[in-house]
């Protein structure tokens, strides 16, 4: 634990002076950087331990988003943020009461059809209720203030998966993940921890949402809501290596940077790649780019 925690003050370190010397591209590839690095990190802390596929982020990610454009005037800055985090950790806990009693495809399918309410319900109130279609933020804080707010929480998500892989909590999940009734027989809560671990990613995700939805200045329910959000950043923790610790990380620069080379000019072209990586990890990296490293000194790194 101490070997990572060092690594991960060194990476944070650099990321920290990347504002003083890069230009403005630079540091916007290294925010979108960030932001799928604390996204990809956290859910996979849940998912890869417990083995429950949740398509949920993009919902708590705009509700963090909502949340922070509504209270931005009225709140300090990480206020807001807090309070992003909070709001979609409720709905987490909520939701979870209501699916995490299933598994495989029936909790990824309704995790996702529950996105598409919440999505809809927002949308209706936005038009039927208050009368508008999206929200204009006039209280932005700068650059700078952003991008290290976004750090933060992409080292806070690193900082507490290293913490919780060693602790009660992150063994009770990765037994849950293992044989959910056989860790129920051995005196695990299972519906407590995974509830918990539910909400810990729902927390980050929208506390993201959050920070990020000032890049836009205008946000609707169709752009932070959008469920390309969520679905690449399970492919993100899928071809970095759901189970290890800095896949995702690994991960989220090779996705960012091949967004910016290609979406734009050849969009089809993007998506062909993403589908072709996740083919290649799936047939001969199973655990992931991560894996790369340990194949190279032939070594083997068990799962947790």
């Amino acid at each position: 634990m101490t070997r990572d925690l060092l690594l991960l003050a060194t990476l944070a370190g650099w990321a920290l002076a990347l504002p003083h010397y890069a230009s403005e591209f630079v540091v916007s590839l290294a925010l979108t950087c960030l932001m799928y690095a604390a996204l990809s990190s956290s859910w996979s802390l849940f998912c890869g331990a417990t083995r429950y596929l949740s398509l949920a982020t993009s919902a708590f990610f705009g509700i963090g988003a909502y949340t922070g454009a509504l209270v931005l005037d009225r709140l300090p800055w990480l206020g807001a943020i807090g309070l992003g985090a909070l709001v979609a950790a409720g709905v987490a806990l909520v939701m979870g009461a209501a699916v995490l009693h299933l598994r495989g495809t029936y909790f990824a399918v309704l995790t996702f059809g529950m996105t598409e309410l919440i999505r809809h319900a927002i949308t209706y109130w936005e038009r039927k209720v208050t009368g508008t279609v999206g929200r204009v933020l006039v209280t932005v804080p700068d650059r700078d203030t952003v991008y290290l707010t976004v750090l933060g929480l992409a080292v806070a998500a690193l900082a507490v998966a290293i913490v919780v892989r060693r602790s009660r909590f992150g063994l009770a999940m990765a037994g849950i993940g293992a044989d959910e009734q056989r860790a129920q027989t051995l005196g695990v809560n299972t519906r407590l921890v995974k509830t918990g671990g539910f909400a810990l990613t729902a927390a980050f995700a929208g506390a993201v949402g959050a920070a990020m939805s000032v890049r836009w200045t205008y946000i609707d329910p169709s752009t932070v809501f959008n469920p390309f959000i969520g679905f690449q950043t399970v492919l993100i923790a899928l071809i970095g290596g759901v189970a290890t610790l800095w896949g995702p990380l690994i991960a989220a620069v090779v996705f960012s940077l091949l967004a910016e080379a290609l979406r734009l000019q050849m969009p089809q072209v993007y998506m062909m790649s993403l589908g072709v990586l996740l083919i290649l990890c799936v047939l001969y990296l199973p655990g992931g780019l991560a894996s790369l490293r340990w194949r190279t000194f032939g070594l083997r790194r068990t799962a947790p």
